[in-house]
């Protein structure tokens, strides 16, 4: 790690933390007592940091009342374009973060930001009113298990988790080879080789009730053994493709399902009356037959036939109540 690296780290494990002993910066930095002091040397007569120690809580925090955009940072420069374009990527992803993972982390960016563009006439604050994200159906997750799946991630170790399947009720724990993390319909999963199960799996990271960070080393799977065993089926659901859906959507519905992206893999055609058609290879249906419904009387099952009767039992169930 740099010198400029190490300066910006501390001021932001004080920004994230607050108050942070010692023994924290030592760990996380992995430095010496001796470079410490001298980066705090530093960053209070260098930088005009004005960083005190508080007996009290036992650590290391900014002075009350004092201005942190005045930090004056070695090695951290953007234009006030670059600068509005991180406005723009900081407050969507905060935006779409609904479950509340990612906020707290990136919470020091925003200061930094709003300090670059604090003189401009193009204001951060502004700029967050203009931008509005309407995010539906997120869950709610856990703060500490997302951080244990992040820190899997870069060092590449298990985890041993606490996992509840809502599909089937069931609590099991398992030990997991983390290989990659998806923001899917405003909630996250987390792709891991399943070594009680011997086999790829998706997992909600909602669903992890406890996720512990062990010494052993992941089991590395390629990026093409991945997209294989998940590109092929449909949503979330991982798996080797069996079957292929044919739907059939009436003109007035194909206006907005001809832009959308159903399967990676998908053909589409108009007929010359306006109905457009669409086909690609999944395995589970689950999520599929969600997604047919929510179209009712504006699309077709055209195939294939097991997919078409689950759909109408759908639609019976649902007529049955009314």
């Amino acid at each position: 790690m740099s010198d400029p690296e190490r300066l910006h780290r501390i001021k932001y494990l004080i920004q994230q933390r607050k108050c942070v002993p010692i023994e924290v910066f030592l760990d996380e930095l992995e430095i010496s007592k001796a470079t410490f002091k001298r980066d705090l040397e530093y960053l209070r007569s260098r930088s005009k940091a004005e960083i005190e120690y508080d007996r009290f809580l036992g650590g290391y925090r900014f002075k009350e009342g004092s201005d942190i955009n005045k930090i004056e940072m070695p090695g951290l420069w953007f234009s006030e374009k670059e600068a509005t374009a991180l406005v723009l990527m900081q407050h969507l992803l905060s935006s779409l973060d609904q479950g509340g993972l990612i906020g707290p982390h990136i919470e020091p960016l925003t200061v930094i930001i709003d300090g670059i563009l604090g003189q401009s006439e193009t204001s951060a604050k502004e700029l967050r009113k203009r931008i509005k994200v309407i995010g539906m159906g997120s869950r709610k997750n856990s703060i500490e298990n997302f951080s244990e799946i992040g820190a899997a991630l870069l060092k590449r170790n298990r985890l041993d988790i606490a996992y509840y399947s809502k599909g089937k009720d069931e609590d099991t724990t398992r030990e997991i080879s983390p290989q990659r993390l998806i923001y899917y319909r405003e909630n996250w999963y987390l792709d891991a080789y399943c070594h009680l199960r011997n086999d790829l799996r998706s997992f909600a990271i909602d669903g992890i009730r406890d996720a512990v960070l062990t010494n052993k080393k992941a089991q590395e799977l390629s990026e093409k053994e991945c997209h294989e065993h998940f590109a092929e089926s449909y949503g979330i659901f991982s798996g080797k493709a069996t079957q292929r859906a044919k739907l059939r959507f009436t003109p007035e519905h194909s206006r907005w399902v001809a832009g959308e992206h159903w399967h990676g893999q998908q053909v589409g055609s108009f007929d010359k009356n306006g109905y457009y058609t669409l086909e690609f290879d999944f395995d589970q249906d689950p999520e599929l037959i969600r997604d047919i419904m929510k179209h009712g009387s504006g699309v077709e099952v055209i195939g294939p036939a097991s997919l078409k009767s689950k759909v109408k039992a759908e639609l019976a169930k649902a007529l049955s109540s009314y």
